[in-house]
């Protein structure tokens, strides 16, 4: 059972929320966390050198708000916010909203009480994907019959499955701070949540799963940094380092298998979100990679499962027309979407 070191000053919850140039939506964010009724919170603004009045609307808040503790730096990065922010936390648990989205009045006390029933290292809830438009629909990741019971991750290895959506977990600080997951500090870079992600779940001994949805990500954010020619890879930087991580610790037999199918799902997702050129620049790393890990022995129809496992071999075996059906769903998508 893990203990804390807290005072009773300290915060049950420490949110952390990285902007940058978020101006438009970022009112919606601070107000849907000064209303949580779970009030016990400090809410760590990390203006990660913003050009519009992003700065502003936060000194705003935080004149009305005392939980509310600005941090202003210059423009490094995702990763190096995330990390002044883990820094600056005192809660016994840390959250994460990111600043376009917003959450449900009554998330982190829902998510506090989870995570005090288990003494968890991680809570995860479902989350909501929102539209401009105004449409919002429930992401049901996680189903009823998983939620609500402790278990280890390296057991029942379904979570490594899900979407890095960091922002939808509750982490204790003291597990984070033991074995110093953190966040790769690379400039500029995207992705960042996946290494972070994957090391916690692998070093979490309690964690507890809600199919309940709080947080209201919005999905088609106009300020996307996805097309930039030179974030295209920073994906697989962060498997790189997540392998990286499971030889060094000493998880790499244990866990391989999470990887290679974690590792083709975020691949086959970035290349869904590509503009054609950067696409097919990126589909031949993608088929390079796993072309090496299928002669390395490490891919296995047993991990990947009858649905990922028949879109590898084709990627693997006949790329030409693998790379045109995966375009040709993605423009289907995007017509029935109109």
């Amino acid at each position: 059972m893990q203990t804390s070191s807290l005072s009773s000053n300290s915060p049950q919850v420490s949110i952390l929320v990285p902007i940058y140039n978020v101006a438009k939506l970022l009112p919606h964010c601070l107000e849907s966390l000064l209303r949580q009724t779970l009030t016990s919170l400090e809410i760590i603004c990390i203006n990660d050198g913003s050009t519009d009045n992003s700065l502003e609307i936060i000194h705003h808040f935080a004149a009305q708000d005392p939980r509310i503790i600005v941090i202003n730096k210059l423009n490094t990065g995702y990763g190096d916010s995330m990390n002044y922010g883990l820094r600056e936390a005192k809660g016994k648990y840390i959250g994460i909203l990111e600043s376009d989205d917003w959450i449900e009045f009554d998330a982190f006390q829902k998510l506090f009480q989870l995570a005090e029933s288990c003494q968890a290292d991680i809570v995860k809830a479902n989350h909501f994907r929102d539209h401009t438009s105004g449409e919002s629909v429930k992401n049901p990741e996680i189903l009823p019959e998983d939620a609500g019971f402790c278990f280890c991750p390296r057991a029942e290895k379904k979570v490594f499955r899900f979407g890095p959506a960091i922002w939808s977990q509750l982490y204790h600080r003291e597990f984070l701070e033991k074995h110093k997951i953190n966040f790769l500090p690379t400039p500029g870079a995207s992705y960042q949540d996946i290494s972070f992600n994957f090391k916690a779940w692998s070093l979490a001994e309690r964690a507890i799963l809600t199919d309940e949805a709080f947080v209201h990500y919005l999905v088609d954010n106009a300020n996307s940094s996805i097309n930039n020619p030179g974030k295209v890879y920073c994906v697989v930087e962060e498997y790189a380092e997540v392998e990286r991580f499971l030889r060094e610790s000493g998880l790499y037999e244990q866990l391989s298998g999470e990887l290679e199918v974690a590792k083709f799902l975020s691949y086959h997702w970035n290349l869904q979100r590509l503009e054609p050129r950067l696409a097919k620049e990126f589909y031949q790393r993608f088929r390079a990679e796993f072309v090496a890990d299928d002669q390395a022995g490490l891919l296995h129809k047993n991990d990947f499962g009858q649905k990922n496992w028949l879109p590898l071999q084709m990627i693997l075996h006949h790329p030409k027309l693998a790379y045109d059906l995966l375009r040709a769903r993605k423009r289907i998508r995007q017509h029935l979407s109109r």
